[in-house]
């Protein structure tokens, strides 16, 4: 969402629940090849509360994008493989629409809608993003995680 405060501009943000379920998304592609994860484990590694991380579960679990188990040694893990989950659909059922303004996917609000030249700049970044976001798996988000987390090539100067 773009907001303007004041004559300025602030940047365009995805709300906590995006944020917090991409993360908790990652942390269990991550522990993929572990099996169930226990929530307070996500919860410590992400800093997150396990409150939270409960109720964000939900909604991926009900999405088909997480899976449960009970009893001893139940906990969460992925639904499918990091390979065949894409961010745009976690971020589609946490978020909702992904449209930048409301009028992009509810043309309805406005009267403007069928005549505004600029609804259509507004269309082409909304899928623009959307199509990003589908081109992402979370096995990308492992890889790129992996990239960040391994130390610094070293640089032999002869």
């Amino acid at each position: 969402m773009i907001r303007f405060d004041r004559g300025k501009v602030s940047a365009m943000k995805l709300s906590t629940r995006g944020r917090y379920a991409t993360r908790l998304m990652l942390d269990l592609a991550l522990h993929y090849d572990e099996g169930l994860v226990l929530l307070k484990d996500v919860a410590a590694r992400q800093e997150i509360s396990r409150k939270y991380l409960s109720h964000l579960v939900a909604s991926l679990k009900t999405a088909g994008l997480v899976a449960s188990g009970r009893g001893a040694h139940g906990g969460y893990r992925l639904a499918k493989t990091p390979r065949e989950i894409h961010l745009g659909e976690v971020i589609r059922n946490v978020e909702g629409d992904l449209g930048l303004v409301e009028c992009v996917h509810s043309p309805d609000v406005c009267d403007r809608t069928h005549t505004c030249a600029v609804r259509d700049i507004w269309a082409l970044l909304s899928n623009n993003v959307k199509d990003l976001l589908d081109s992402i798996t979370l096995q990308d988000m492992i890889d790129r995680h992996e990239r960040k987390q391994a130390p610094e090539a070293l640089m032999w100067n002869i």
